[in-house]
């Protein structure tokens, strides 16, 4: 078994984004199996935390299976399951006009609410919630914006990301779509729910009881893993497979010199190439 990083000694959970750290596109990225299973062998708590919100939890655990990492549903945190937990926190069975995919409105069905897709009173809608949509309309988003300018429905948002990692590069992300919605109502989100808002990792300490001091992330994205993770008082560790490159890092560490505390809490405590390198080297 091989020897944890100082650094890492005394973590007991692992929190772990999925595009970029463990996977990119269809593809693994190299020995990320063999490192979960590390940690897990070092008695440490794994689970998944993504601010994709298309794919079921089911769908993941069937990707990850398929990367021979063997996980259960209750191991992924998405941006659509704690949208719909947070959502129901608001108000039980509600109406929701949905721009978003499968993964988001499974979720929010199986809390009880109702996705409502031709809306034939607006203002029998409570929310408009926004997550990734591959198949984004302009018949769709002009719903939204009678529902929300004419009914009142209140506008929530899984996530912001301006970017989603495939395998060849970069594809549009939420951002776009809740961008869009933004600007043909002039009404920010109430909430966006996803990194780097810290629900998610406070649902997770929570449920797992783990406390923040001995838990960390692993993430690709400084604007999302990392600030949600420094927002939630834990370990936060920067991986270089997805879209945060040293450069990036080099610059904001440059200027959180001169007092710029946004790019302060934009840096992690640890900088890693890949996961491997959470390893002592032999």
């Amino acid at each position: 078994m091989h020897e944890l990083i100082d650094d890492l000694k005394d973590i007991k959970l692992g929190i772990f984004d999925l595009d970029g750290v463990i996977y990119r596109g269809d593809s693994l990225i190299p020995n990320a199996d063999n490192i979960i299973k590390e940690f897990k062998n070092h008695s440490i708590k794994v689970v998944y935390n993504s601010n994709n919100s298309t794919a079921t939890r089911k769908t993941y655990v069937e990707r990850l299976n398929n990367f021979n990492i063997k996980t259960e549903i209750s191991d992924f945190y998405t941006s659509a399951s704690i949208t719909s937990a947070e959502i129901t926190k608001i108000k039980k069975n509600a109406k929701i006009f949905v721009i978003g995919e499968k993964g988001l409105r499974i979720e929010l069905q199986s809390l009880g609410h109702t996705i409502v897709t031709k809306p034939k009173d607006y203002k029998a809608i409570d929310f408009v919630i926004v997550g990734l949509d591959r198949d984004f309309k302009y018949s769709n988003l002009a719903i939204a914006q009678k529902c929300i300018l004419e009914g009142g429905a209140q506008f929530y948002a899984t996530n912001a990301d301006s970017t989603l990692p495939v395998a060849r590069g970069l594809e549009p992300g939420a951002g776009v779509m809740v961008n869009a919605l933004m600007t043909c109502t002039g009404k920010d989100p109430v909430r966006i729910f996803g990194k780097p808002e810290p629900f998610g990792i406070n649902m997770i300490l929570n449920d797992t009881q783990i406390s923040a001091e001995r838990t960390c992330i692993f993430g690709d994205r400084l604007n999302t893993d990392i600030l949600a993770g420094n927002r939630a008082g834990i370990k936060t560790i920067a991986i270089l497979t997805g879209v945060t490159s040293m450069e990036m890092i080099e610059e904001l560490n440059n200027n959180s010199k001169n007092s710029n505390l946004s790019d302060r809490n934009l840096l992690p405590d640890i900088v890693l190439n890949k996961l491997d390198d959470v390893f002592k080297k032999n």
